[in-house]
C-alpha cells in the first residue's frame, strides 16, 4: 500500500475471502429401521421375561401351544405319525380338523393273491418249517440235524443258516467236501424252498483259525468254495440254476459268535431267498 507521503491517493484494496460451506452427506433412513427393529426385539424380550415371571405353568403351556405351528402339530398327533403308523392302527381315530372324531382313515383293500408286506417273511418261514417237519417226520436221525438250522426274517426275504457246532460239521475239515449229514440236510432244505419264489444267494462263512500256508489255502477261498459246493448240491436236488443270484465267500469277517472268532458255530452256510 502506498503512503500519503508519496503524494498518491490510491484506493484501499478490497480483500474478498471466499468461504465454501460443505453440506454434510445424506445418510438415509436405514439406520432408523434397524434401530426400530432393535427396540421392538428388546420390548418383546422384556415382555417375555415378564410373562415368565407373572404366569403359571399351565398358562405358559397355553402360550407355547398358541405359537406352535398348527399343521405340524396336527400331523404329529395324528394316526400313523412318527414312522410307519407310529404304533397306531390304520383305523385309529385321527384328529385332522376336517373331520374331528371320525372313526378312522380309509380302509386299504389288499388282493387275495398279493405278496410282500411286513409279515410275508414270517409266512414264508412258516411254510418252509411245515415242509421240513413233514420231510423228517419219520426220520429220527434227521430230526437231530434240525437243531443246526436257523431261519431268519430279513428286510428282503428270509435267510436259512446251516450252522456247525462241536458235534456237527457241514464240511470235512479244511475242505469243500460236504459230509453225508450235510447232504441229507441240504436235500431237505431244497425240498422246502423249491416251491417258494425269488432269487437265491449262498454265502459261506468260516471261523478265524488260519492255515499254515495261507498262500495255498485260506479262509476266503475256503468259504467261497463251500458256497459253490452248496449251490451245486441244491441244483442236484432240484433247484433251478436260474434262481441263483450270486454266491459269496466272506471268510471269518462276519462271525456268528463275535466274542470267540474260533468258535465252530462261526462256520456256517447262509441261504437267502429274496424277492
Amino acid at each position: 500500500m502506498a503512503s500519503k507521503a508519496d503524494g498518491r491517493n490510491d484506493p484501499v484494496p478490497i480483500i474478498v475471502k471466499k468461504v465454501t460451506v460443505v453440506e454434510a452427506g445424506h445418510h438415509g433412513g436405514a439406520w432408523k429401521v434397524a434401530y426400530a427393529d432393535f427396540v421392538t426385539a428388546m420390548m418383546a424380550f422384556f415382555l417375555l421375561l415378564w410373562l415368565l415371571g407373572a404366569t403359571t405353568e399351565d398358562q405358559r403351556k397355553g402360550l407355547a401351544d398358541y405359537f406352535t405351528p398348527t399343521l405340524v402339530k396336527t400331523k404329529e398327533q395324528s394316526a400313523g405319525a412318527d414312522g410307519v403308523l407310529g404304533g397306531s392302527s390304520l383305523v385309529d381315530v385321527d384328529n385332522y380338523p376336517h373331520a374331528a372324531g371320525q372313526t378312522g382313515t380309509k380302509t386299504l383293500t389288499v388282493p387275495r393273491d398279493a405278496t410282500g408286506g411286513p409279515k410275508e417273511g414270517a409266512a414264508t418261514i412258516k411254510r418252509i418249517q411245515i415242509r421240513v417237519t413233514e420231510a423228517i417226520a419219520d426220520k429220527e436221525r434227521l430230526k437231530r440235524l434240525m437243531r443246526q438250522v436257523r431261519m431268519i426274517d430279513t428286510t428282503t426275504g428270509i435267510r436259512i443258516d446251516l450252522v456247525d457246532d462241536a458235534d456237527f460239521s457241514m464240511f470235512a475239515l479244511g475242505t469243500t467236501v460236504l459230509t453225508p449229514d450235510a447232504r441229507d440236510l441240504l436235500d431237505i432244505v431244497a425240498e422246502a424252498i423249491g416251491p417258494e419264489g425269488g432269487q437265491i444267494t449262498v454265502r459261506g462263512h468260516t471261523d478265524a483259525l488260519q492255515y499254515r500256508d495261507p498262500t495255498r489255502v485260506n479262509n476266503w477261498s475256503l468259504s467261497a468254495g463251500r458256497a459253490e459246493a452248496t449251490r451245486q448240491t441244491l441244483i442236484r436236488h432240484g433247484i433251478s440254476r436260474g434262481r441263483f443270484r450270486r454266491i459269496e465267500g466272506v471268510a471269518d469277517t462276519e462271525p456268528l459268535i463275535s466274542g470267540d472268532p474260533a468258535d465252530p458255530r462261526n462256520r456256517r452256510i447262509s441261504i437267502s431267498l429274496e424277492d
